[in-house]
Formats: C-alpha cells, sequence, structure tokens
C-alpha cells in the first residue's frame, strides 16, 4: 500500500512539473513540500469524501489554507477524481476555473483560500457549527506568523474542538528566506500545545507516519490536533530543495525535462 502511495505521490510531483512549465509559473517549492500530506488525506482513506457526490454534507471538510501551493491541490483533487485530470492542463489560462488560488468554483474546494492566516480560522467556525463533522486545516509554516492563527488556536482549545485537525507544512523557509531569521516560530510545537492542543511532530515526507497519525486523530478526546508535518521546501527535485529561489517560478524547458528526469518519468 505504501509503495502506491509513493507512486501516487510522484505522480503528483510530476504534474506540478507540469504545471509550472507549462504556465506562467507556480509556487513549486511550498506544492512539492506538501505532496506527501495530501497524498495520505485523498489516498489512503483519511478523508471522508466523495468525488461524486462532493456536497455531501457528511463529508469531511479539508481548506487548504496555503493556497498558493494551489499546483499540489489541484493534482491531488484531479487525481482523487473531483475533475478530469486532463483539466489541470488549463491551469491559470483565460477561462480556465484552476486560476493561481483555488475558489469554491472547483469541485472539492471548501474555501476560496490563499489569503494566508484565514484558513483556520474558518476552520474553527466550521468545527463550531457541527460537531459530527471532522474538519482538516492544512496551513504553511510561515503562515503561522499570522496572529489570525493564534487567536483562532485560542478558541479551537476554549471550545474543545475535537473534530478540529490542524496539519502544519513546516518546511522551514518562506518566501523571503527561513523561518527562523524571519519571525521565529520555535518552540513550534511547545507553543501548539501551550495552546491547549494535542501535539504531534511527524516526517512529513514518510507515508507511513502521516498515515499511522491521521487515521487515530483525535489524538485527544476534547482537544483539537495539530499535527506538524517536517518537510523539505521543493522536495524531489536538486534544484529546488531546501531554498525561497523557487517559492514562485516558471520552468524552463530544460528544468521541466531535467526535473522530469529526477523524478523517474514523464506523464
Amino acid at each position: 500500500m505504501v509503495n502506491d502511495l509513493s507512486a501516487k505521490a510522484r505522480t503528483l510531483r510530476e504534474h506540478i512539473v507540469h504545471l509550472a512549465a507549462d504556465s506562467p509559473g507556480a509556487h513549486v517549492g511550498g506544492s512539492m513540500s506538501a505532496v506527501e500530506i495530501l497524498t495520505t488525506l485523498y489516498f489512503d482513506g483519511v478523508l471522508r469524501v466523495d468525488p461524486a457526490n462532493p456536497d455531501d454534507p457528511q463529508r469531511d471538510r479539508l481548506i487548504f489554507s496555503k493556497g498558493h501551493s494551489s499546483a499540489a491541490y489541484y493534482a491531488a483533487l484531479a487525481e482523487a477524481g473531483f475533475f478530469p485530470v486532463s483539466e489541470l492542463d488549463t491551469y491559470k489560462k483565460s477561462g480556465s476555473r484552476l486560476a493561481g488560488h483555488p475558489h469554491t468554483g472547483i469541485p472539492g474546494v471548501e474555501l476560496a483560500t490563499g489569503s494566508l492566516g484565514h484558513g483556520l480560522p474558518v476552520g474553527v467556525g466550521l468545527a463550531m457549527a457541527d460537531s459530527d463533522v471532522r474538519v482538516f486545516v492544512i496551513v504553511g509554516d510561515g503562515e503561522c506568523q499570522e496572529g489570525s492563527i493564534w487567536e483562532a488556536a485560542m478558541a479551537a482549545a476554549h471550545y474543545r474542538l475535537d473534530n478540529l485537525v490542524v496539519i502544519v507544512d513546516r518546511n522551514g523557509i518562506q518566501e523571503d528566506g527561513p523561518t527562523e531569521e524571519i519571525m521565529a516560530l520555535e518552540p513550534f510545537a511547545d507553543k501548539w500545545r501551550a495552546f491547549g492542543w494535542a501535539t504531534v511532530e511527524v516526517d512529513g515526507h514518510d507515508i507511513g507516519e502521516l498515515s499511522n497519525v491521521l487515521h487515530e486523530v483525535p489524538l485527544t478526546w476534547g482537544r483539537p490536533t495539530c499535527v506538524i508535518a517536517k518537510t523539505v521546501k521543493g522536495k524531489g527535485l536538486s534544484f529546488s530543495e531546501n531554498t525561497n529561489t523557487w517559492h514562485y517560478g516558471h520552468l524552463s524547458e530544460d528544468l521541466k525535462a531535467q526535473a522530469l528526469r529526477e523524478l523517474g518519468g514523464v506523464r
């Protein structure tokens, strides 16, 4: 099963390469770092969603708060069956619904995102509105420098929202450089625990580890769950790993070919 999921993750990365090369550009770094998180949620049976019935009132809600990394999100939604994979070819083109940031006109998208710091507050509201619905929110680590994140974190613990799970893509690098140089987050896990969250740190590229944790939420009854997924910005490509240079960019034909070789195939 893990081998199948690893193959799916590689497919998502190949889609991201095409989206970054065949359009004006994409947020390569943050898209690549979130791949295994999305793979585990959508293809390992964690999310209770039905692409044939995306508005099912009993569905889990996933808010992809770091909406600038839409290339990864769209790749996962397409592979999961929310819209045809062929539609990825329209990314950022005139008339396409696959804009740079996701919006609710796209099947499977719960909230228009990309304005950082908004996804978790909305997730808190959704979790409060229906205790029978599970709400997952994926945030970036640079996003956690927003005050609205911590206001929402405090409210979630106060209202004992054990149906709320935040997954932090902790790749350590934001647009302008390392998070710890721009606005330090550490001790990061301790902050979430101090705000009343059941918190665990995992290898965000280890699908087995992600699966074990995400299938067990809530980690503590009566408390929201925070999963800090330690990832590598630009994971999978030698030229984009651990750098903010490819936070956003357009891949040339040469870099596209190199990227696909490094990933081990073509679409």
